[in-house]
């Protein structure tokens, strides 16, 4: 059992982190119940309602047992940004010490959390009537390359969605985000006093979980998540039709897989994953408590 020791609920945000499927939220739950604690969630794909089990979000009986907040609080057609998270997240935190309690931000999302603890850069965000403007450009990257060649210069042109955002923060400000980069970081939260905890299982074990919370997820419903949202829709590129699962999920009931294919894809693309993340948050956190187990 994890112990924090006396922690200053005026000013200490524990951080739970690591990779998915780890037991972030088993975790954060215990230490929300020993030290008298509130959770705010800091996954980017458990913002988006009506994706419970795909995302695997707390249960409704979690929830029940401590509060939870920002979680299932965008409809899936939004496209949210760590902007958006950070200023939510703060205003959250800052209730939670109102109340004499202690903040647990618990999530996989390293962006999220090394912009709350360490600051982001200070870019405005573009207005609705700028990403219209950039929506209609044919080829961003070869616009990008004629009107602000530094930031095309360190942007991959296949990755079209920080291409993307380069071409919209250049018209909306003038200025390349190469240049935005070199601003000071800002911190939306100085004062906070982060107790970070991050969960590194072995690779073995956290395929294995992988694998067995997916299986749990179709059980629970997940297909009929993903019905749900192909009802409504949506664009594709939109966040909550990239989540792990929905993809793939999504080619078996449009007929162009069979189910067994599309379970072993979105089980290989959450061990991918996760990896990822585990690599992630191994070299870039600094953490002062490091769990080599999964905690359930």
């Amino acid at each position: 059992m994890l112990e924090l020791g006396n922690l200053n609920n005026n000013n200490t945000v524990v951080i739970v982190a690591g990779p998915t499927a780890s037991g972030k939220s088993a975790l954060a739950i215990d230490l929300a119940l020993r030290y008298g604690g509130e959770i705010v969630n800091a996954d980017s794909m458990q913002v988006y309602a009506g994706t419970s089990i795909i995302s695997a979000a707390p249960s409704e009986e979690e929830k029940k047992m401590v509060p939870h907040y920002l979680y299932e609080i965008y409809p899936p057609s939004k496209n949210g940004t760590v902007v958006e998270w950070l200023k939510l997240a703060v205003a959250q935190i800052k209730e939670i010490w109102a109340k004499g309690k202690l903040p647990v931000v618990v999530g996989g999302t390293g962006l999220y959390i090394d912009n709350l603890i360490n600051g982001t850069t200070p870019i405005p965000e573009p207005s609705a009537d700028v990403r219209e403007q950039v929506k209609k450009i044919d080829k961003i990257y070869a616009w990008l390359q004629e009107n602000d060649a530094k930031a095309a210069q360190m942007l991959n042109a296949a990755d079209k969605t920080r291409v993307r955002r380069a071409a919209e923060i250049f018209l909306q400000t003038g200025k390349s985000i190469a240049e935005w980069y070199k601003e000071p970081m800002v911190k939306y939260l100085p004062e906070a006093d982060f107790k970070v905890i991050k969960i590194l299982p072995p690779a073995k074990d956290l395929d294995e979980r992988c694998y067995a919370r997916f299986d749990k997820m179709i059980e629970q419903g997940a297909l009929e998540e993903v019905r749900s949202l192909l009802d409504l829709r949506l664009p594709e590129n939109l966040p909550v039709m990239k989540m792990l699962g929905v993809p793939e999920l999504a080619m078996f009931l449009l007929g162009e897989s069979s189910f067994e294919e599309a379970v072993a894809l979105a089980k290989l693309h959450t061990r991918q994953y996760a990896k990822r993340q585990r690599t992630w948050f191994r070299n870039k956190l600094n953490a002062e408590y490091i769990l080599d187990k999964i905690c359930i």
